[in-house]
């Protein structure tokens, strides 16, 4: 099945190749030189930490700066679940979401990549090393986010066997969210845009899916891919928007059969946030926390996340921190979608991958996230995210990056990776029913 473009609302769907290469190894010139996935991984107890305090007193821009910097090895590696999840091989599938950094946006934020080489931050060149990443992690759905130069990134994803879809967001932005995913193993059988600023909820924009496995027919599951609104202040937009993207992926999945949910993105909130205990929980009563703090961004500056520098002693923001941002009748609607309601719900059960398969202490900080998937000069945490509902368990997923090695790079993107955004790859499986024991 294919989608129609539709120029009012950006929703641009292509349509399989002619001739379709499978995504292996050996049918893509480019090749993954720079990242080597470990297949199994001896994960350690909390003595393997690695303090951030120690290896604060490494990270100096301006030293960076002056006199190079050694560039540290790039390795990830996997973290599997405990136990062996009895499903088909053909089952199985992978997914990715990753943030890649949009260009114009990278040209317009410059301060934030002000210790990343020049070189490092062209587009043609960071395109390259995303596509080779992708396609060496093979996976057979990709979530992009801030994606301004999707034909690009299409061009060289064909060849490795993707089709896609893209939706740009509204006004006067040109990026938005992209969805890719291998020809041979997914078919398409509906998807749904959906433009936030139809329910007053800014110019922001998030993709449904509703996919059938080629190799197994009676396996259905709904994707969804979203960029949450950036501003740290608009808690109440944040979750408006996850809300919405939660009851509609709940109608979606119940119209083809109440089929399993993956909602993956890139969620602008810290694990330690009222807006991640929101995703994780269901509900949230907003008025026990404060809505310009409830995304968590606001806590993680690299300098004061690696003790360099103690929290800035803005007049302002200290006044925010000792009076809380109360919620008006018009952000209380915001967020909850009613009228003088005090707690935001959405429909949907939800749990983390990362969460689930716990990973080293070098790598796992709250909740066991990532301690960080993103890092530039004014942020350095986790804020994406890949959620999945009942039906489907992750089966292994790639670990972060240590602080120590992020540390090292300076900043994001770096020689080896082209976006300020880490990659996070799960694979998944469906759980298994009494038909199919």
């Amino acid at each position: 099945m294919g989608c129609s473009r539709d120029a009012a609302s950006s929703w641009l769907c292509t349509c399989p190749p002619t001739t379709t290469t499978t995504a292996t190894s050996t049918s893509f010139k480019l090749k993954p030189f720079f990242l080597k996935p470990v297949i199994s991984c001896s994960i350690k107890g909390p003595s393997d930490s690695t303090s951030s305090s120690s290896a604060a007193s490494s990270y100096s821009p301006h030293r960076i700066r002056k006199f190079g910097r050694r560039l540290p090895d790039i390795v990830r590696h996997w973290v599997q679940a405990d136990s062996l999840i009895p499903s088909d091989d053909k089952e199985r599938f992978m997914v990715v979401p990753y943030n890649v950094l949009g260009d114009r946006n990278a040209s317009k934020h410059k301060d934030l990549y002000r210790n990343v080489p020049s070189l490092y931050m062209n587009w043609d060149r960071r395109k390259r090393i995303i596509c080779e990443e992708l396609i060496g992690w093979n996976p057979d759905i990709i979530c992009l986010q801030e994606v301004d130069r999707y034909f690009d990134l299409l061009n060289i994803m064909q060849k490795a066997g993707y089709i896609g879809s893209f939706k740009r967001r509204t006004g006067d932005s040109i990026d938005g969210c992209a969805m890719l995913w291998k020809a041979d193993k997914f078919r398409l059988l509906e998807c749904e845009s959906i433009e936030f600023k139809r329910y007053n909820l800014r110019d922001n924009v998030a993709q449904h899916s509703v996919f059938e496995m080629c190799s197994a027919e009676s396996r259905r599951l709904l994707f969804g891919n979203i960029h949450v609104l950036y501003n740290p202040s608009r808690g109440d937009v944040k979750l408006g928007q996850i809300r919405t993207l939660s009851s509609k992926a709940h109608i979606l999945s119940k119209k083809w059969g109440n089929v399993p949910v993956i909602l993956a993105g890139d969620y602008n909130s810290s694990p330690q946030s009222a807006i991640y205990e929101f995703l994780s929980s269901s509900q949230l009563n907003i008025m026990l926390h404060d809505r310009k703090e409830s995304s968590g961004q606001r806590s993680c500056n690299p300098a004061q996340v690696f003790g360099i520098e103690r929290e800035t002693r803005n007049p302002l923001h200290l006044m925010d921190r000792i009076f809380k941002s109360g919620w008006t009748d018009e952000e209380v609607k915001v967020a909850t979608g009613r009228a003088k309601s005090e707690v935001v719900m959405h429909p949907l059960t939800l749990n983390s991958s990362y969460a689930t398969l716990k990973g080293s202490t070098r790598t796992r900080g709250f909740k066991s996230e990532p301690l960080a998937t993103s890092f530039h000069a004014k942020f350095f945490g986790t804020v994406d995210y890949l959620w999945y509902s009942d039906g489907l368990l992750p089966t292994r997923v790639l670990d972060t990056l240590p602080i120590d090695v992020l540390q090292k790079t300076g900043g994001l993107p770096c020689q080896k990776l082209g976006s300020d955004h880490l990659a996070l790859v799960s694979e998944f499986a469906f759980v298994p029913t009494e038909k199919t024991l």
